[in-house]
């Protein structure tokens, strides 16, 4: 951490192979995309029966998108306390993208997940793609850091994204994700394909009412793609990564973004009493996008309550302080970052913690073209979505 502090504010970005070799990297990433493949869509993390009776009692911090912002996120480290026996660390996705040093945070998160794989759990944001990396400047950083190593690199950076997990479920109290809220997509299945060679069930794909989606259908779903679909059978990922919330009842496609759901507190009520929990903590939103959303509080704080319901609450989690680090507008939203921290026994009390963004900013430049670049992920390219994924592949 204190290498990528340092090399950030006195060297070049092309000098980064310097600091860390390309062999050291392949080890890092090998060693945390192992780790990641194997765990399930859904954490299940109990922090009373992992940690150290003998220690202070146990305590979860929750965080919400970096994006690249390397010295705020090592502000937060420090604030918060390093991960330990006793104190855990569930990241909510949005690692890279828009901010300059979106490598040096994902893999300072993947040596914490090496160093301590049953402390930090890592799950996957919608940036954690190959069309978001492409366009809001991860690739272009990693291709201008590696030099001719760089397409290695952001392809060895891909396959890890796909081996991120999807939500955590904490204490059975607290359900964590990066966009939220999920499709049932059961269907019923068609008549099977005749012969011994072709065995493979076809699926009725009619269209049906939506559905709030349960937690055995989130551990079956297929979350190793390289960009999550917005058709076919496999919806459930880019639900989780994609969805918000929404002020007005029921489950609805999310047309602003071209993918996802839109939900209302009766789903979250629903989803809440439905597995017996507390909270839903979810990210994905920062003032750029809650500037456009009437009905919800800003993210000046760096959070949102945004449901409360008979059961419990969802509360939306943005950890990037003043974000984003390249506007385009002379105005910035100087918003707050916030983490929360849940402590036991019941480890559904959220404590929130706010902070400024630490200033100056080592001055870099922007690794894509932030005049012209969709704000706040709203309407997808989808025809690109298809293109990046094809080329990758």
């Amino acid at each position: 951490m204190s290498v990528f502090d340092r090399s950030s504010k006195d060297l070049p970005p092309t000098d980064f192979p310097s600091v860390l070799p390309v062999p050291v990297f392949d080890s890092l990433v090998l060693t945390a995309s192992k780790i990641l493949h194997k765990e399930p869509n859904c954490l299940t993390i109990e922090p009373d029966h992992e940690s150290s009776a003998a220690a202070a009692a146990a305590s979860v911090v929750i965080v919400g998108d970096l994006h690249g912002q390397l010295h705020d996120f090592l502000f937060l480290l420090q604030d918060a306390g390093f991960p330990s026996e006793n104190r855990f660390f569930v990241f909510n996705g949005d690692y890279v993208d828009r901010g300059a040093w979106g490598l040096e945070t994902f893999l300072i998160l993947l040596a914490w997940k090496v160093f301590m794989p049953h402390r930090v759990y890592l799950l996957r944001g919608n940036h954690e793609s190959k069309y978001c990396t492409s366009v809001y400047g991860f690739e272009k950083e990693v291709l201008t850091k590696y030099g001719d190593k760089g397409k290695h690199v952001y392809r060895k950076c891909l396959g890890c994204f796909e081996g991120l997990p999807l939500a955590s479920i904490i204490a059975g109290r607290v359900y964590t994700a990066h966009g939220g809220l999920f499709r049932s997509v059961s269907m019923t299945p068609s008549k099977r394909s005749k012969g011994k060679k072709n065995r493979r069930l076809s699926f009725n794909s009619e269209p049906k009412p939506l559905a709030l989606g349960s937690l055995e259908e989130l551990s079956k779903a297929r979350r190793s793609v390289l960009d999550p679909p917005w058709e076919g059978v496999n919806l459930i990922p880019g639900d989780v990564l994609w969805s918000d919330p929404s002020a007005k009842p029921g489950l609805s496609p999310n047309n602003e973004r071209g993918i996802g759901l839109l939900w209302g507190p009766d789903c979250t009520e629903d989803f809440l009493k439905r597995f017996n929990l507390k909270l839903i903590i979810r990210s994905h939103e920062g003032p750029d996008a809650r500037e456009k959303r009437p009905g919800f509080g800003g993210m000046e704080e760096g959070y949102t309550v945004d449901h409360v319901v008979e059961s419990g609450k969802l509360i939306t989690l943005f950890s990037a302080p003043d974000y984003p680090q390249f506007q385009a507008t002379e105005k910035r939203y100087k918003n707050k970052g916030a983490y929360i921290v849940l402590e036991a026994p019941n480890f559904d009390h959220p404590k929130f913690h706010t902070f400024e963004a630490i200033s100056p900013r080592p001055q870099v430049n922007a690794y894509y073209d932030y005049e012209d670049v969709i704000d706040s992920d709203e309407e997808l390219d989808l025809a690109s979505m298809v293109t990046a994924s094809e080329e990758t592949s």
